[in-house]
């Protein structure tokens, strides 16, 4: 699987060109039966199964097996990559992969829905100082 379906910092196009080494397509999605939480004492969120709820994403294409496993080390052990479902604009279907909530991680989110703009305006800046993931793809 060459494409990501993300929902969260990986949506700033700086952060993930940061994180994959390069800059990649991407287009908006939507992931069905997920709902996205702050993760607790963080700027990131997390998603977990959720029926009749949907995530708003991006989903990026073509990541390469370098991408992957710099990805991989940047969502450390808390998130499981997995192959999921999501829904483009056009209503079509496509296969993608994610990262999710472990779920014996899943104790660490919070009931707070997590809002990409909020982000932007307020955790972007202190994501980018504090985040220990970025110190794993190095």
């Amino acid at each position: 699987m060459h494409n990501l379906f993300v929902y969260g910092s990986l949506m700033c196009e700086d952060i993930m060109a940061a994180v994959v080494g390069t800059s990649l397509r991407h287009g908006p999605a939507f992931l069905p039966d997920f709902s996205r939480f702050k993760v607790r004492n963080e700027q990131y969120p997390g998603v977990v199964p959720s029926k009749g709820s949907v995530v708003e994403g991006l989903v990026c294409r073509d990541i390469t097996a370098q991408g992957w496993s710099r990805l991989d080390r940047f969502e450390g052990d808390m998130y499981v990559r997995r192959r999921i479902v999501v829904r483009y604009p056009d209503n079509t279907e496509g296969a993608t992969a994610c990262y999710i909530v472990k779920p014996e991680y899943r104790q660490m989110l919070t009931r707070t829905p997590w809002e990409f703009e909020a982000f932007i305006r307020q955790g972007k800046k202190i994501f980018l100082e504090r985040y220990m993931g970025f110190k794993d793809i190095e």
